[in-house]
């Protein structure tokens, strides 16, 4: 949406660990992120972008990096944690008084949590027909086409380094594990998804419930991290299934990409 409003853009992650509070991230999820954010930072690089980072308050750094660039509008993706809706509120807020428009999109949800409801207005609190009413709502939207190019604003101000975070442990470092295992970022998500298409999910409804075997997708980190989108995940799946319709395999996976969301 910011690169179609033809509008030059800045790029720009909060590492807010004030906010949350107690739900702050440990020290996995910061060795994540750190390569997440290396990985995005590369993928941006690739189309002559760069992504700006701070580490602070996202209420207060957002609607002051909003006023030093001009910026006309701010967008992001929404969050549904109650501090962060809470956050997203104030910043919100900020940046009606100073006249910003502001806009936040679903990117981490098959559907918006409001838009699924009991005859009676209410949340459903049984999965089996919670399903059903998200499946009768029809196909997800597609998910947009990749970005190739973008118009950065040249007048940012300087941007923290990563590496000063501190996000990964050294001393000791105890993520050899993770690295040998995981690939965070989009490209290893799509690597993911992509495996578990060409044969792990052929036995996915029976063998995802046996921990002896390499048997589930991996998703949960690369959909946690914003790395990929579910309705990416359920439009490749589709595509892997081709015309026949869905094999009970398939269908299972699907209902835990919903059961996520319930």
């Amino acid at each position: 949406a910011a690169h179609a409003s033809g509008r030059p853009v800045v790029v720009a992650y909060i590492h807010d660990v004030t906010t949350p509070g107690d739900k702050a991230p440990g020290g996995a999820s910061r060795w994540w992120l750190h390569h997440s954010l290396q990985a995005l930072s590369d993928d941006l690089d690739a189309i002559g972008a760069r992504l700006w980072l701070k580490r602070g308050r996202a209420d207060e750094i957002i609607p002051g990096l909003a006023r030093e660039v001009q910026a006309s509008a701010v967008y992001w993706n929404r969050r549904y944690e109650p501090w962060a809706i809470d956050c997203d509120s104030r910043i919100k807020s900020t940046l009606k008084d100073d006249g910003v428009e502001a806009r936040s999109f679903n990117g981490s949800l098959l559907v918006e949590p409001w838009e699924i409801s009991t005859k009676d207005g209410r949340p459903y609190k049984v999965y089996t027909p919670f399903w059903k009413a998200l499946k009768a709502r029809g196909e997800p939207a597609a998910p947009a086409p990749s970005v190739t190019t973008l118009d950065l604003y040249e007048g940012a101000p300087a941007s923290d380094v990563l590496f000063d975070w501190n996000l990964r442990p050294t001393e000791p470092d105890w993520a050899g594990g993770l690295r040998e295992t995981w690939t965070p970022g989009e490209d290893g998500a799509k690597t993911r998804v992509s495996t578990f298409l060409q044969g792990r999910i052929d036995d996915y409804d029976d063998a995802r419930d046996r921990p002896a075997l390499e048997a589930t997708s991996r998703l949960s980190p690369h959909l946690h991290h914003g790395e990929i989108s579910p309705r990416q995940v359920w439009h490749a799946v589709k595509e892997n299934e081709g015309d026949g319709g869905l094999s009970e395999d398939a269908e299972s996976f699907l209902s835990e990409l919903g059961w996520r969301e319930f």
